[in-house]
């Protein structure tokens, strides 16, 4: 039996304010307290994307409110915590600044211990926080930002088989809902759209099946809706409902398609009792069947997250900094934020070099 350890998590790294109260109990099982999430959707509607500086600008007016929140829902006070854990990166570099400098002013004043935790090793770690699975099981990670499969070892154990050499999907889907003039973000409403469209009435491409390995690719797959939306504008001087809904219809089971080939693929490298699912894309109805006929065919569990813990929060971060500090970690002031950190440290870089680093 171990301890109980009760960590509040802080999560700011892209356009979501969340902070959150989860607690360790004695036998190792996970419980969320309270879990806030404040959107920024209306801020950056007019914009058709997030704008970095009003995202950061927010996370500074709602964090503390959030946390507030959070605290009073979990029914505790600062002084009934055991830590506090907040995301240091991957991601938009001014939001990042936004909950660190909180976290450590916190820290500061209580004295309590700071963890650092990757926002992405939060999605890897939330199935131990929801169904209690053990090491080591297969983990495929989509969002909005990245996209690979991990062998999930152990806390800080990733071993990465295969990743986007371009796009993420959940990126590929806000650029397509771009396209069709829909609103952000473009997960759920490409999701809405397609539910009415024909998905084989456009031939789409399904990048990357062509070569062996669990690499993936989705920037020629938006590419493609671009080209194929042309024709059809200039053909018929614009685009119909139907139309679009089609067009939406066909990208999504591409993006499927290839999800589902490439998870088989990485469960026939690396056999494992459980696969799990976790991010934004996680959230996607008929993403989420073709995984889960995969994993049956495999005869392995399929597991993914609730849909409020696919999308960015508060709980996972707690978690990860909880697990994280059972094996001794704990971050000082000079804790840095990051806009770059790949979960495998010592996976060949596929985007992103220089000064700031490989972004996966």
């Amino acid at each position: 039996m171990g301890k109980a350890l009760t960590f509040l998590g802080i999560e700011s790294s892209c356009d979501d304010t969340a902070a959150a109260v989860v607690r360790l109990a004695p036998d190792g099982s996970g419980a969320i307290l309270s879990s806030v999430v404040e959107g920024q959707a209306a801020l950056h509607a007019p914009f058709g994307g997030v704008v970095p500086e009003i995202a950061a600008r927010a996370h500074a007016e709602k964090l503390d409110h959030a946390i507030e929140a959070a605290l009073s829902a979990a029914l505790v006070t600062l002084s009934d915590l055991d830590g506090i854990a907040v995301t240091a990166g991957p991601g938009l570099i001014g939001g990042i600044l936004s909950g660190l400098m909180l976290a450590k002013g916190l820290c500061a004043a209580t004295g309590l211990p700071m963890v650092g935790v990757n926002h992405l090793a939060g999605h890897a770690l939330t199935p131990r926080l929801t169904d209690g699975i053990g090491f080591p099981y297969l983990m495929l990670l989509v969002s909005g930002g990245h996209c690979q499969f991990l062998m999930v070892r152990g806390p800080e154990e990733f071993h990465r088989l295969g990743s986007t050499i371009d796009d993420a999907p959940g990126e590929a889907f806000d650029k397509v809902a771009k396209l069709m003039g829909l609103p952000q973000p473009g997960g759920p409403a490409v999701e809405a759209e397609a539910a009415a469209g024909d998905p084989l009435r456009f031939r789409l491409p399904r990048p990357l099946l062509d070569r062996p390995g669990c690499d993936l690719s989705f920037s020629g797959l938006k590419t493609a809706v671009l080209r194929a939306r042309d024709e059809v504008v200039a053909a018929k001087g614009g685009l119909t409902v139907q139309d679009r809904r089609d067009l939406c219809a066909g990208f999504q089971a591409a993006v499927a398609d290839v999800l589902a080939e490439k998870t088989g693929r990485a469960l026939a490298l690396c056999p494992v009792p459980v696969i799990a699912v976790a991010g934004g894309v996680a959230a996607n109805g008929m993403i989420r069947a073709r995984l889960e006929a995969v994993a049956r065919a495999a005869g392995v569990q399929f597991l993914a997250p609730p849909l409020k813990l696919c999308t960015d929060n508060a709980a996972m971060i707690a978690w990860a900094g909880i697990e994280r500090f059972r094996l001794g970690h704990c971050d000082g002031p000079e804790l840095a934020a990051r806009s770059r950190w790949p979960l495998d440290a010592t996976a060949v870089p596929l985007i992103g070099s220089g000064k700031r680093g490989a972004k996966a």
